[in-house]
This record gives C-alpha cells, sequence and structure tokens, in this order.
C-alpha cells in the first residue's frame, strides 16, 4: 500500500461515530490538500466487506454522492450511528462534520 493510502485510510478510520467528514477533509488532514477526487475514487474500489467507516466521508456540500444501492447503503449506516439525513441525502455539515 502506499503513503497516500495508508494516510487517507488512516483519517477516514479516525472519525468517530456519528460525525462526518468530507472527501477535502480527509484529503487535507492526510497532507494531500486538493486530493478530494482521489480519496473518492480510492474509497468507491474499497471492498464490500470493509470495515473502514467509509460511509461517514461525503461530499463538500453535505451530500451523499453515491446513487442507487450505494446511496440507500450509506444513508441507513449513517442513520443507524444516529446522524439526520434528508431525503436527498443531505447532510448538516455544521452540526455533524469532525474536524
Amino acid at each position: 500500500m502506499d503513503d497516500f493510502c495508508h494516510q487517507i485510510y488512516s483519517q477516514v478510520h479516525q472519525i468517530p461515530v456519528g460525525k462526518i467528514s468530507t472527501y477535502g477533509d480527509i484529503a487535507k488532514f492526510a497532507g494531500f490538500p486538493g486530493y478530494a477526487r482521489q480519496v473518492g475514487r480510492l474509497l468507491s474500489n474499497l471492498p464490500q466487506d470493509s470495515r473502514l467507516p467509509w460511509h461517514r466521508v461525503i461530499n463538500s456540500q453535505g451530500k451523499i454522492s453515491l446513487v442507487d444501492d450505494g446511496k440507500a447503503r450509506q444513508m441507513e449506516a449513517l442513520r443507524n450511528e444516529g446522524i439526520l439525513i434528508s431525503e436527498q441525502g443531505k447532510i448538516n455539515l455544521k452540526h455533524y462534520r469532525w474536524d
């Protein structure tokens, strides 16, 4: 595993239950500012049974970027942690953002 992957996974692993972060935040915290898209790509390639809390990472608009089954899975996982989400997949960043 290269340094980028290791740093991203490390940051995502630290997001506490009941909090969310953005792809850009994770990139910045890992020392790779401006690499939000790469974070998204990396997380989208995780195996289905990954224990990494990938579901706690959303886009900078406070929305879930996934569609269809992925969106439903992410919404369910977040709601199970007590995070309020609109039917459109929008989350209040001011309230739930981890930094």
